[in-house]
């Protein structure tokens, strides 16, 4: 592990997991996270900030994250930053309960990063094809959803992704940001 990580090690599991993102930036975040508490009601506590998913939550048999960050510098290295646009929404019903703030732009750049930060130590199969966006309301009865997908059809965000995080829950359950990795890819 490197001296810019901050990691949680618990003496109660056999390893610890991960999760790999884009974070969502203010004042973006904040409105999709109102957005999602008005739909799903407001969380004791928020477990993760607006973001898409570049690699989804693994689990590593160990502590030791010094391949997973060596694979991840290695993929910012190759992407170079990019802009996000998120208009409107979509839905993966109905094979799962969710709807999401679609993009309208970045898509293949994010499709480029996941796959460059996907080997290695993160390499897996995934059960659904990669398809980036930001998760709005997933899991609540069809009402709620289609609330959902009618607010976000006014939504809009524009901004450019030049970093994205390691994630790893800690004691409290919450996943906490452990690393960031600078976009330094030629265009």
């Amino acid at each position: 592990m490197s001296s810019e990580t901050l990691s949680f090690l618990s003496p109660f599991a056999g390893g610890t997991s991960v999760g790999v993102a884009i974070e969502v930036p203010q004042p973006y975040a904040r409105q999709l996270r109102e957005l999602r508490e008005c739909v799903e009601g407001a969380p004791a506590v928020e477990i993760i900030g607006p973001h898409i998913t570049l690699v989804p939550p693994t689990h590593l048999p160990d502590f030791d994250l010094t391949g997973v960050e060596a694979q991840l510098e290695r993929a910012a290295r190759r992407v170079a930053p990019f802009v996000v646009e998120l208009a409107g929404a979509g839905t993966f019903r109905p094979a799962t309960q969710v709807v999401y703030a679609a993009l309208t732009t970045g898509g293949p750049q994010c499709d480029r990063l996941q796959v460059e930060a996907r080997q290695g130590p993160l390499e897996q199969e995934l059960r659904y094809a990669y398809h980036p966006h930001v998760t709005v309301a997933q899991d609540v009865p069809e009402d709620r959803l289609d609330a959902a997908e009618q607010a976000l059809s006014r939504f809009h965000a524009r901004f450019t992704v030049a970093e994205f995080v390691l994630y790893e829950p800690g004691p409290d359950a919450v996943w906490h940001t452990i690393r960031t990795f600078r976009l330094s890819g030629r265009t």
